[in-house]
């Protein structure tokens, strides 16, 4: 096929004429292909562009990928995607959708859907609540655990063969220097040595799988209540065949990068309670990282291509980008905080506020009893439990899983925050023992409240992971201990307050 007949086609998919409708066509223009927006439908063409990634150049090859698309998105958007349109030649020379003439292109037709439902407008409008979050990581995890194995060489080959296209892309731009260039291939290429092992091991295990690819924010959106993961890359395999956190790392990158570390990590937290994949933690600075980086050579390129005032904004762009990536690269000790105190104390409120702020992005490993506790018993962490699941026997099993999971993330190198009552000195003391086996700096701190506050706060609350209510709360305060030996903080104090006293008292 020959441009004047795909610029022909272009100017049939932007007549209101075609679709029978008065209204004007949106069209939106990307750098492999045009999506117009007509009435309720989306129709995606792929431009006949040949680059090093992704190769459009014949119909037939254009053809492949829209089959392609809609088999792979359909499994995470099936509302979204319904299916494929032929765009044919007749005898008089007009076209037609689906017709009986030759076939000069094909379009994906999908739903269409308002611009607001995508996360990253979401994100800019403070539309994305923590429950929703908890959806989308659970969605992206569930989406892992069913996708294909693929054996594609070692983990740590696979890494390095995505280093090597960032560095490439980097000196092709014009936007950074040649030191800069070499600074950050060189911080990159040690960091990849020393997680060769763990990125094997991973391989080894079938973590290496064909994966979205492109799991950014502005690639998943809102669509009956429920969150969509969609456009992910389907015309190259290589691409998309990754470490499933290397996958999840650009969605936390994303939000990392404008500023929302407590969503960051929040969806970190909310995946690795579903996938169990605590043995990857160690590697996501890295996978963020090395996102990072492909977001600043591409953005670099974009820039180049630009004129004036764009240009300038998308080089700054680059540039944050680049900042990034050598600020995820950078290390920090490893350290364990256990929040304890009764219910209603705040534990888990303040664990969630602190836990971004410790350590490397994405932030510490939050362990929380209730969660272990619906965990052990496979359920969701917001079904409540019946009493029989609190039997000593089980909790003494919760903090013993608790103390297991604290040492797997010290024993990386990463930073965790245990949250849970901790009222028993026996448990105590098994959590201050995972820090000290992996010598590591330990902080206890101890939330105290008066009765009236936490019996207000239990009796109030909705919703969660915890299954306490004030029948529970009695109980606590007849056993409530006197003298735990960990740092005292106000649980009626303002929970950045007690923050910056963590923060203050971990560095």
């Amino acid at each position: 096929m020959i441009m004047e007949d795909q610029s022909a086609v272009i100017a049939f998919l932007s007549a209101p004429t075609t679709y029978g409708l008065g209204e004007p066509v949106e069209v939106i223009r990307t750098h492999i292909s045009e999506v117009f927006l007509a009435g309720g439908r989306a129709y995606k063409m792929k431009r006949a562009v040949k680059l090093p990634y992704v190769d459009f150049s014949t119909i037939e090859r254009r053809l492949e990928a829209c089959q392609d698309e809609v088999s792979l998105n359909s499994l995470t958007a099936p509302d979204l995607y319904l299916g494929i349109r032929r765009i044919t030649r007749d005898s008089d020379g007009r076209l037609a959708f689906d017709g009986a003439g030759d076939l000069v292109e094909v379009v994906v037709e999908m739903v269409r859907f308002a611009q607001e439902a995508l996360f990253d407008r979401m994100a800019m409008d403070g539309g994305l609540t923590l429950p929703l979050m908890t959806e989308t990581a659970r969605a992206i995890a569930r989406f892992h655990r069913s996708a294909p194995v693929i054996s594609s060489g070692t983990g740590s080959d696979n890494m390095a063969n995505v280093l090597a296209i960032n560095e490439a892309g980097f000196r092709t731009s014009q936007i950074f220097t040649t030191d800069e260039v070499s600074r950050i291939a060189a911080v990159f290429r040690s960091r990849l040595d020393e997680h060769a092992e763990v990125l094997d091991r991973r391989s080894d295990a079938g973590r290496i799988r064909r994966c979205h690819g492109d799991l950014h924010l502005r690639n998943i959106c809102l669509m009956q209540g429920e969150p969509r993961l969609f456009d992910c890359i389907e015309f190259n395999l290589q691409i998309a065949t990754t470490d499933v956190l290397y996958d999840l790392a650009f969605l936390l990158m994303d939000l990392w990068h404008r500023g929302d570390r407590m969503r960051a990590n929040w969806v970190m937290n909310r995946y690795l309670d579903e996938a169990q994949d605590e043995d990857g933690f160690c590697l996501l600075p890295f996978f963020m990282a090395t996102r990072a980086a492909v977001r600043a050579h591409v953005t670099a390129t974009q820039a180049s291509e630009a004129e004036g005032e764009a240009a300038s904004s998308l080089a700054t762009e680059a540039r944050s980008y680049y900042e990034l990536a050598l600020t995820l690269l950078q290390k920090a000790p490893a350290r364990l905080v256990a929040i304890g105190g009764l219910s209603g104390s705040g534990k888990s409120s303040l664990a969630d506020a602190f836990a971004p702020v410790l350590g490397v992005a994405p932030g510490a490993r939050i362990i929380e009893s209730d969660r272990i506790r619906k965990a052990l018993h496979d359920v969701p962490a917001e079904t409540r439990l019946p009493p029989a699941a609190y039997r000593p026997e089980i909790s003494k099993k919760v903090y013993a899983e608790m103390a297991w999971r604290a040492a797997v993330i010290l024993g990386q190198g990463g930073c965790a925050v245990v949250d849970a009552v901790f009222e028993r000195h026996d448990d105590r003391q098994q959590v201050e023992r995972a820090a000290a086996e992996a010598g590591t700096p330990f902080l206890g701190a101890w939330l105290e409240a008066e009765p009236l506050l936490l019996w207000e706060r239990v009796s109030s609350r909705s919703g969660g992971a915890s299954d306490a209510n004030t029948e529970i709360l009695a109980q606590q305060l007849e056993r409530r201990p006197r003298d735990v030996g960990w740092r005292q903080l106000d649980a009626g104090r303002a929970i950045d307050e007690n923050v910056a006293l963590l923060l203050s008292l971990t560095h």
